[in-house]
């Protein structure tokens, strides 16, 4: 083989590794099968989400979309296995606030950055939650002032220490000058079954969890972290409206993609993504699920991320939490 031959192979060989993405077949993904990895264990929000993404990118682009679970290590485990596969497309991620803002602050080293190591595409949805309180509670108001009398009066439940349940009880503590006392289970059914039973005073809960008590009285919500009021709580204020400016808190979904995949292949996934989550029966289905829509596209995705990581990296610090 000549020189010129070699650095004419050299050359080529960035196009070579995309063929599979953009080859014989058409434009991605072809007839192939493409992995949308999942971080956790079959069941619950997860497979929500992933079905929606998965069905959805399959009717707009045809090939094949599949869910692959690779649950454990606080959703690391998933994350690596997309950071180092293939990037021609056919491997993706089910990314969450856990994978990106909050496990790569818990591990030591979780084997990955957040935000280098991938090609983040879009939020796909968030999840809503509100703070709930046992009905004695009448108000945020009257929870806070008697927490105001004495350190660790109030207390509040978490799903564990370092979670979306436990970050923006600290956050509210800050904010409202007051000290709570944090009472982590193992799981968040147990932690609303406790507070439903008074044993525990108040907590952030999911609205998919939480919604059939709110109902039936068994709880009360006090506020919503949104910006404004979702459609599903219309008679529970925001965080906002009571005086908290900023506060807004939530889980969230996403879409990524290794570092390397080719252009052409992003942009067709970004344009399905936003044509599924755009459509009106994509909305009115999250609504009874619990969940709502996100500011779609890769800028307000990696902000986010940008933005949580040291606001989270502050909360976990206050609270003595130190990376395992």
């Amino acid at each position: 083989m000549t020189a010129m031959n070699r650095r004419a192979l050299l050359i080529a060989s960035p196009a070579a590794l995309a063929a599979p993405a953009l080859g014989a077949q058409g434009a991605w993904p072809g007839s192939g099968t493409v992995a949308v990895v999942i971080p956790y264990s079959p069941g619950g929000a997860s497979d929500v989400v992933g079905r929606l993404v998965t069905q959805g990118l399959q009717e707009k682009l045809g090939g094949s979309f599949v869910m692959d679970h690779k649950p454990g290590a606080s959703t690391s485990i998933a994350a690596r296995h997309v950071a180092r596969a293939r990037p021609d497309g056919m491997t993706l991620l089910l990314g969450t606030i856990a994978t990106f803002s909050l496990t790569p602050l818990a591990l030591r080293n979780p084997g990955y950055d957040p935000v280098a190591d991938f090609i983040h595409v879009s939020q796909v949805c968030e999840t809503l939650s509100l703070l709930v309180a046992h009905p004695r509670w009448n108000s945020l108001d009257e929870l806070l002032a008697a927490a105001k009398v004495r350190a660790e009066a109030v207390s509040y439940a978490t799903w564990g220490a370092g979670t979306t349940a436990h970050l923006p009880m600290l956050d509210l503590g800050v904010r409202a000058g007051v000290n709570m006392l944090h009472v982590p289970y193992n799981g968040a059914p147990p932690a609303l079954t406790d507070t439903i039973a008074g044993r525990t005073d108040c907590m952030f809960a999911l609205l998919a969890a939480a919604k059939g008590h709110l109902e039936a009285g068994r709880v009360r919500g006090l506020a919503v972290p949104t910006a404004q009021r979702p459609p599903q709580l219309p008679e529970v204020p925001t965080f906002v409206e009571k005086g908290f400016d900023g506060f807004i808190w939530g889980g969230w979904y996403s879409v990524q993609a290794p570092l390397g995949t080719p252009a052409p292949v992003i942009d067709r996934l970004t344009g399905a993504l936003n044509q599924v989550f755009a459509d009106q029966r994509t909305i009115d289905f999250m609504a009874t699920q619990g969940l709502a829509p996100a500011p779609m596209g890769s800028s307000a995705l990696v902000a986010r991320i940008q933005r949580e990581l040291p606001l989270h990296r502050g909360l976990m610090q206050r609270a003595g939490l130190e990376p395992s």
